[in-house]
Protein backbone atom coordinates (compact mmCIF):
# COMPACT_ATOMS: atom_id res chain seq x y z
CA UNK A 1 0.00 0.00 0.00
CA UNK A 2 1.16 3.50 -0.77
CA UNK A 3 1.83 5.93 2.04
CA UNK A 4 -0.72 8.76 1.79
CA UNK A 5 0.20 10.64 4.96
CA UNK A 6 2.26 13.18 3.06
CA UNK A 7 -0.66 14.13 0.85
CA UNK A 8 -3.01 14.45 3.76
CA UNK A 9 -0.66 16.81 5.58
CA UNK A 10 -0.28 18.96 2.48
CA UNK A 11 -4.01 19.52 2.09
CA UNK A 12 -4.25 20.74 5.69
CA UNK A 13 -1.69 23.47 5.08
CA UNK A 14 -3.85 25.07 2.38
CA UNK A 15 -6.41 26.39 4.87
CA UNK A 16 -7.11 30.05 4.34
CA UNK A 17 -6.56 32.43 7.21
CA UNK A 18 -9.92 33.80 8.18
CA UNK A 19 -9.03 35.34 11.50
CA UNK A 20 -6.69 38.03 10.12
CA UNK A 21 -9.37 40.20 8.57
CA UNK A 22 -11.48 42.80 10.36
CA UNK A 23 -15.16 42.00 9.87
CA UNK A 24 -18.54 42.88 11.44
CA UNK A 25 -21.61 40.64 11.45
CA UNK A 26 -25.05 40.69 13.07
CA UNK A 27 -26.44 37.55 14.66
CA UNK A 28 -29.59 36.59 16.52
CA UNK A 29 -28.63 34.53 19.56
CA UNK A 30 -31.24 32.25 21.11
CA UNK A 31 -30.44 32.49 24.81
CA UNK A 32 -33.49 30.44 25.76
CA UNK A 33 -32.04 27.17 24.48
CA UNK A 34 -28.61 27.97 25.93
CA UNK A 35 -30.06 28.58 29.41
CA UNK A 36 -32.43 25.61 29.53
CA UNK A 37 -32.06 23.81 32.83
CA UNK A 38 -29.87 26.47 34.45
CA UNK A 39 -30.73 27.48 38.02
CA UNK A 40 -32.67 30.75 38.27
CA UNK A 41 -30.03 32.62 40.25
CA UNK A 42 -27.36 31.74 37.69
CA UNK A 43 -29.19 32.59 34.46
CA UNK A 44 -27.95 36.14 33.74
CA UNK A 45 -24.29 35.36 34.54
CA UNK A 46 -24.51 32.21 32.41
CA UNK A 47 -26.09 34.23 29.57
CA UNK A 48 -23.04 36.51 29.52
CA UNK A 49 -20.73 33.47 29.46
CA UNK A 50 -22.76 31.87 26.67
CA UNK A 51 -22.62 35.06 24.59
CA UNK A 52 -18.85 35.14 25.01
CA UNK A 53 -18.63 31.48 23.99
CA UNK A 54 -20.84 32.14 20.95
CA UNK A 55 -18.73 35.13 19.87
CA UNK A 56 -15.50 33.18 20.32
CA UNK A 57 -16.86 30.35 18.17
CA UNK A 58 -18.19 32.60 15.40
CA UNK A 59 -15.28 35.04 15.17
CA UNK A 60 -12.46 32.64 16.17
CA UNK A 61 -10.86 35.09 18.60
CA UNK A 62 -10.22 34.07 22.21
CA UNK A 63 -10.42 37.71 23.40
CA UNK A 64 -14.13 38.68 23.58
CA UNK A 65 -15.44 41.92 25.09
CA UNK A 66 -19.09 42.54 25.99
CA UNK A 67 -20.47 46.08 25.62
CA UNK A 68 -22.03 47.62 28.72
CA UNK A 69 -25.37 48.25 26.94
CA UNK A 70 -25.62 44.56 26.05
CA UNK A 71 -24.85 43.66 29.65
CA UNK A 72 -27.60 46.02 30.84
CA UNK A 73 -30.05 44.47 28.37
CA UNK A 74 -29.32 40.96 29.62
CA UNK A 75 -29.73 42.04 33.24
CA UNK A 76 -32.74 44.36 32.55
CA UNK A 77 -35.36 41.85 33.76
CA UNK A 78 -33.33 40.63 36.70
CA UNK A 79 -31.09 37.65 37.31
CA UNK A 80 -33.64 34.93 36.52
CA UNK A 81 -35.64 36.43 33.62
CA UNK A 82 -33.18 36.73 30.75
CA UNK A 83 -34.60 37.70 27.31
CA UNK A 84 -35.30 34.67 25.10
CA UNK A 85 -33.42 36.11 22.12
CA UNK A 86 -31.01 38.95 21.60
CA UNK A 87 -29.67 40.53 18.40
CA UNK A 88 -25.96 41.23 18.62
CA UNK A 89 -23.30 42.77 16.40
CA UNK A 90 -19.96 40.97 16.50
CA UNK A 91 -17.04 43.12 15.36
CA UNK A 92 -13.62 41.55 14.98
CA UNK A 93 -11.14 44.38 15.51
CA UNK A 94 -7.40 44.87 15.75
CA UNK A 95 -5.91 45.11 19.21
CA UNK A 96 -4.01 48.38 19.74
CA UNK A 97 -2.31 47.05 22.86
CA UNK A 98 1.16 45.84 21.87
CA UNK A 99 1.57 43.78 25.06
CA UNK A 100 -1.46 41.58 24.44
CA UNK A 101 -1.13 37.97 23.34
CA UNK A 102 -3.80 38.22 20.63
CA UNK A 103 -3.73 40.46 17.56
CA UNK A 104 -7.52 40.62 17.27
CA UNK A 105 -10.45 40.86 19.65
CA UNK A 106 -14.22 40.64 19.27
CA UNK A 107 -16.52 43.41 20.49
CA UNK A 108 -20.11 42.28 21.14
CA UNK A 109 -22.71 45.07 21.04
CA UNK A 110 -26.49 45.10 21.37
CA UNK A 111 -28.76 45.80 18.38
CA UNK A 112 -32.36 46.74 19.14
CA UNK A 113 -34.90 45.20 16.74
CA UNK A 114 -38.72 45.32 16.82
CA UNK A 115 -39.11 41.58 16.04
CA UNK A 116 -36.85 38.60 15.41
CA UNK A 117 -38.98 37.03 12.66
CA UNK A 118 -37.15 36.60 9.37
CA UNK A 119 -33.82 37.99 10.55
CA UNK A 120 -30.74 36.28 9.18
CA UNK A 121 -27.05 36.66 9.82
CA UNK A 122 -25.84 39.71 7.91
CA UNK A 123 -22.44 41.21 7.16
CA UNK A 124 -22.26 44.85 8.18
CA UNK A 125 -20.23 47.32 6.16
CA UNK A 126 -17.64 49.11 8.27
CA UNK A 127 -18.12 52.84 8.02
Amino acid sequence: MANTKGKKGESGSNKKQITNEVVTREYTVNLHKRLHGVAFKKRAPRAVKELKKFAEKMMKTPDVRIDSKLNKEIWSQGINHVPYRVRVRLARQRNEDEDSLHKLYTLVTFVRVPAFKGLLTTNVDNE
